[in-house]
């Protein structure tokens, strides 16, 4: 693809992007027709995590804990190795990828009602935000694992599946570069959680998901402490919010490529047409209203 002719869009519309399509990503991880997939698949849902890590991890294939810890980035290795391999003992990639599909035609058909998901608004939206992720392969997936993984996933039929799999993409494009960003920043896994938390993206409770240990969070807080980024009562410091500042808007400069390959007017149609999804999407009272991304506080 020749690049260099494209019209920019604005940092802000491109994490508003990653705003409207992130919960419509996140109901796997949530609803109930979700853990009904996963319980048939043989997954225990008395507890989130093994679907997670099932869902989220499949497309990398049978990856064993130090990749998955590695492109999930702010989970410990011990929470991680707990559930990987494990989850392909439980079912092989291949069946876990047809579940997700499955569980995603559900949970959307319950959260935005049939009517919806056949309506040409629907299919609208899946067609552009397919053309936003197509663009991340010719644009270059290096450093980019988890984009890259979806990215070579075939394309479903139907459209609201279709929509599902290019917010996916979408996401974990920026995702992949928001690591890259946090790498540059030199905030290893733990202390990105740390500084994340003192600048409000969610209280220290939510991050505790993550795995990390009350001495592991403690010692984080000294070396933040100690590098001026946050002052000696644990509080963010002007420094540590401007590190921070600067490491969101690295990711939405990361971020940006596709919907500057789909363009200005046609990302604005997307943010558009999306509005009712993601309406019912945060309306299902499926999602939390405090989580680890930081999504309606950043």
């Amino acid at each position: 693809m020749e690049r260099g002719n494209e019209e920019a869009v604005e940092p802000g519309r491109v994490r508003q992007m990653w705003h409207l399509l992130e919960p419509l990503h996140a109901l796997l991880y949530y609803a109930p027709e979700a853990f009904d997939e996963a319980a048939a698949l043989g997954y225990d849902t008395a507890e989130r995590w093994p679907s997670y890590f099932a869902w989220r991890a499949a497309p990398l294939g049978t990856a064993g804990p130090l990749p998955v810890t590695s492109a999930f980035y702010s989970f410990s290795p011990g929470m991680v190795a707990r559930y990987v391999p494990a989850v392909w003992e439980t079912a092989a990639p291949a069946k876990v990828l047809a579940a997700r599909l499955r569980a995603v035609d559900r949970t959307y058909r319950a959260v935005l009602g049939d009517d919806a998901v056949a309506g040409p608004e629907l299919a609208e939206a899946a067609a552009l935000a397919r053309r936003a992720a197509e663009a991340v392969r010719p644009l270059g997936l290096a450093g980019r694992p988890l984009a890259a993984a979806n990215a070579g996933l075939p394309w479903p039929d139907a459209p609201h599946l279709v929509l599902w799999q290019a917010a996916t993409v979408l996401r974990e494009h920026r995702g992949d570069g928001h690591l890259a960003a946090l790498l540059a920043a030199g905030l290893d896994p733990v202390e990105a959680l740390v500084s994340f938390a003192a600048v409000g993206a969610a209280p220290e409770p939510v991050f505790e998901s993550r795995g990390w240990s009350a001495a592991d969070w403690s010692a984080v807080r000294a070396r933040l402490t100690a590098r001026g980024l946050l002052d000696p009562a644990g509080a963010v410091t002007e420094a540590g919010r401007a590190l921070r500042a600067d490491v969101e808007h690295r990711t939405d400069v990361l971020a940006a490529a596709p919907w500057t390959a789909l363009g200005p007017e046609s990302t604005a149609r997307l943010a558009n047409l999306l509005g009712g999804p993601w309406l019912a999407a945060i309306g299902s009272g499926l999602l939390p209203s405090e989580n680890t991304l930081g999504i309606g506080k950043i």
